[in-house]
């Protein structure tokens, strides 16, 4: 049976890790968005492609929605690979909080760099999706034939 202090320990410890815990909710719902983003872009420049083989008029045209859309099928897929690095190394937090007090070493400095690193790749996971997002809306044609 595990003594008070013992429970105590874990009981502060699931404190702690409760706000990372949220943190990878957010991740999680980004990485929902970002992954039906990619498969949209695959899904049109599929349609894309298949009008390549027609009379050849408009292929200059449809060259450079392809190229647009490879594009940004990159930048959305260096956002996903960065979100998944942001929750691995948030995972790593929480894990590294658990260790901590179930060792007892000072972790601090550990999860502080951690933590760090998570947030760092969030935030160029974040500017790879707004530029996906602004090449995206850049190419829009309202009221416009074709």
């Amino acid at each position: 049976m595990l003594e008070t202090s013992s429970i105590t320990t874990v009981a502060h410890v699931i404190e702690l890790a409760v706000a990372p815990v949220f943190l990878l909710s957010g991740i999680g719902a980004m990485l929902a968005v970002m992954t039906n983003r990619l498969s949209r872009i695959v899904d049109r420049a599929r349609r894309v492609e298949a009008r390549l083989g027609g009379d050849g008029a408009d292929e200059p045209a449809i060259r450079a929605e392809l190229r647009v859309l490879v594009r940004r099928a990159r930048l959305i897929s260096l956002s996903i690979g960065l979100c998944t690095s942001t929750a691995l190394l948030i995972s790593g937090v929480i894990v590294s909080l658990f260790l901590s007090a179930f060792l007892r070493f000072d972790a601090a400095l550990l999860v502080s760099l951690l933590f760090i690193a998570a947030m760092l790749a969030f935030i160029v996971a974040l500017l790879c999706f707004l530029r996906e997002v602004l090449l995206a809306t850049a190419g829009l044609r309202f009221g416009r034939p074709g």
